[in-house]
């Protein structure tokens, strides 16, 4: 009966054993299966991170060797015998890559937009100080709007005389461009939830530092309506003024077909000789702002005088031609333009381009310049039919294309 009992006994600590040893056992595989999906979890979000690292890094680069590799690169591949093909030919040019600077990295406290006004080279300046405001400011510049409101009424965009994307791209390590708003910014300025002002004329850069930059934090959005002569030209920082220059002679550059047809008339005229380039600034507008009349009938002098009231913000009205004159502060007339020329023994034969616009007093006023210099030389006659509808609607065009002719490269 022990015997029996112990045998029992036995046979139970047995069983008890087996099944405490699949427990265990369960145990076991239950903690290596937890432990092998967290492994599995690990890869994969260390897999996801260097996807993304890697999909980051590709976009920057494709930004920059992305559209001139894909535009530039021969096919790998013959449709008409399916015959891997040598994708590195002889008669390939070099794909040059476009090294971008970096992009400058900043707190933004904003976003500016301005209005240029005056002629092409008046918005130019201003131009040059709005990203120098923009940057010395840490803020975001809207890509500038040119003048639409003078009394050549001229309908040009930013885009339609210099090459924006050259633009904004130049100047990224220095202040955020952007060719609009956000949307949501957007929709408050349609809105009219902005503010919009004049800066003070030749201001130092603490001026806007001071007054402008608490405006902009306010309101989010800044809009500065005109920009001629707003900041000072002397006593400001030496960054400043270096990337005044770097705007001016580097990063406003104008579209390729601007500098294509320059590079045209500038070939025309060496093909034909000597030449040199006067700028005649005896235009309407140039002598109803100045009040210079001399040379104009009693006719001209009214009409030149009423234009001059026409306009608001010219705030000169009474001026006295002939003091101003006397000062130095008027355009030589064509006739006196033809003296000095013959005085400085210019060569009559020598070609004249005539870097200007529309001469007021039209033929009958350059015929003294035409006797003593008959190689005028007008940039209508030097271009196409086709190329004269290029510029046919906007006057900074032309004087984009003189300022080309004028640097004569």
């Amino acid at each position: 009966m022990c015997r029996v009992e112990r045998s029992e006994r036995k046979s139970e600590y047995r069983d008890r054993d087996r099944e405490m040893g699949l427990l265990k056992g369960g145990e076991n595989r239950l903690e290596k299966l937890k432990g092998s999906r967290m492994k599995m979890w690990m890869i994969r979000a260390t897999t996801s991170v260097l996807l993304w690292t890697c999909i980051v890094q590709l976009t920057a680069i494709g930004e920059m060797w992305g559209p001139r590799v894909l535009t530039g690169w021969p096919s790998c591949f013959s449709h008409e015998s399916g015959v891997v093909m040598d994708a590195l030919q002889d008669n390939v040019p070099a794909v040059s890559a476009r090294v971008l600077p970096p992009k400058r990295i900043y707190r933004n406290n904003g976003y500016l937009m301005v209005s240029c006004n005056g002629g092409l080279n008046q918005m130019r300046a201003a131009i040059c100080d709005m990203v120098a405001i923009a940057r010395y400011l840490n803020v975001t510049l809207i890509v500038p709007e040119l003048d639409k409101t003078s009394f050549w009424a001229d309908p040009s965009n930013f885009e339609d005389i210099f090459d924006v994307d050259h633009f904004i791209t130049s100047l990224r390590d220095e202040v955020r461009i952007l060719k609009q708003l956000p949307p949501r910014l957007k929709k408050r300025v349609e809105a009219g939830m902005f503010y919009t002002m004049p800066p003070i004329s030749w201001s130092d850069i603490s001026y806007y530092r001071n007054q402008i930059l608490p405006l902009i934090r306010k309101y989010k959005v800044l809009h500065l309506n005109r920009t001629d002569t707003r900041l000072a030209n002397n006593g400001q920082p030496l960054e400043i003024q270096k990337l005044r220059c770097r705007v001016n002679f580097s990063a406003l550059r104008f579209t390729p077909q601007i500098e294509e047809l320059g590079r045209t008339v500038i070939k025309l005229l060496r093909e034909n000789g000597r030449f040199l380039v006067l700028h005649l600034r005896y235009e309407m507008d140039m002598l109803a702002f100045s009040g210079c009349t001399q040379g104009c009938n009693d006719e001209e002098v009214e009409e030149l005088t009423r234009m001059r009231y026409a306009y608001p913000w010219w705030k000169e009205k009474i001026i006295n031609s002939d003091l101003k004159r006397k000062d130095g502060l008027c355009p030589l007339t064509p006739e006196e333009t033809a003296l000095t020329l013959r005085a400085l023994d210019i060569d009559p034969d020598i070609q004249i381009y005539i870097a200007a616009g529309e001469i007021y007093g039209g033929e009958k006023r350059m015929a003294g310049l035409a006797a003593s210099y008959p190689k005028l030389v007008r940039k209508r006659h030097s271009l196409e039919p086709s190329d004269l509808n290029f510029f046919r609607i906007t006057l900074p065009r032309w004087a984009a294309l003189d300022y080309l002719v004028s640097l004569g490269e």
